[in-house]
């Protein structure tokens, strides 16, 4: 495909979580295939084959109230360059503009300037960190089971919208739970190479960082989170507590503001979902 071809763009369906995987793998991403799956039966997926083979795609995940979410924005090594990441998300946008939705995204730094010309203005930041150090598990320490209901109703306070579809079907997942401890909970998953924290929600910075301790010392790693950077103190305590910022997010919005979040999250869902 040299780079004066017409594109074609196709949207995709649930058989083809399997190849969207091989995508998101060759990127080094977490996803795994429950996650491509969630986005293909419930989000819009588009994608560009050569042939059979799966190249690239993006996604478009709707929420409630008016929001949706980009992500899974992907195009395999030999056919990058070519402008096909920028015209998938304009077809994410072009399905959200008839919807009437307001797009949300976490983009790493060089994306970041690819959605900055197409209208999108930063918001918060966010840091991806991993603890990898084998950790041995601590049968003494005991976590409550955190009611769904109220992480639901909490995280909507937090995002300024409800995703009930979304962690409930994130908890439902073999070897996810709801975790509590005080004041503070957390929804804990797994992904393709590493247990996932978020989101996470807390009044206090101490009861977020204890939270952390108890879920780390309750089963072995390596682990994942993605902090929100505003919360300094957080961030801080975990860099200290041995888990390595591995690169930045900047999460970005096209169109009007539709939220305003009572209180932000510790951590969220993940750059993927928000």
């Amino acid at each position: 495909m040299a780079a004066i071809e017409p594109i074609g763009i196709l949207e995709l369906g649930v058989d083809d979580a399997q190849a969207g995987l091989v995508l998101s793998t060759e990127a080094g991403w977490n996803q795994n295939e429950a996650d491509w799956r969630f986005f293909l039966s419930r989000g819009v997926v588009f994608g560009v084959r050569d042939g059979i083979r799966l190249v690239a795609t993006a996604a478009l995940l709707p929420y409630s109230a008016g929001n949706a979410w980009i992500s899974m924005v992907l195009v395999t090594a030999d056919f990058r360059r070519r402008g096909i990441a920028t015209k998938l998300v304009d077809a994410c946008l072009d399905v959200a503009k008839r919807r009437g939705l307001t797009t949300w995204l976490d983009a790493t730094p060089a994306g970041t300037s690819v959605y900055g010309p197409l209208g999108f203005i930063p918001t918060l930041q966010l840091r991806r960190l991993r603890l990898t150090k084998p950790q041995e598990a601590n049968a003494t320490r005991q976590l409550s089971a955190g009611h769904l209901e109220v992480l639901v109703v909490r995280d909507a306070s937090a995002m300024g919208f409800d995703r009930s579809t979304l962690l409930s079907e994130f908890a439902a997942r073999s070897g996810s739970r709801v975790a509590s401890d005080a004041q503070a909970m957390a929804l804990i998953r797994d992904g393709r190479t590493a247990r996932h924290i978020g989101p996470l929600l807390a009044d206090r910075t101490d009861q977020a960082l204890a939270l952390i301790d108890a879920i780390i010392s309750s089963e072995t790693g390596p682990w994942l989170i993605d902090a929100v950077h505003a919360h300094d103190e957080f961030l801080n305590g975990l860099v200290r507590s041995g888990w390595n910022i591995e690169r930045p997010f900047q999460r970005m919005r096209f169109g009007p503001a539709t939220v305003s979040p009572a209180q932000l999250p510790f951590a969220v869902a993940g750059p993927e979902f928000g």
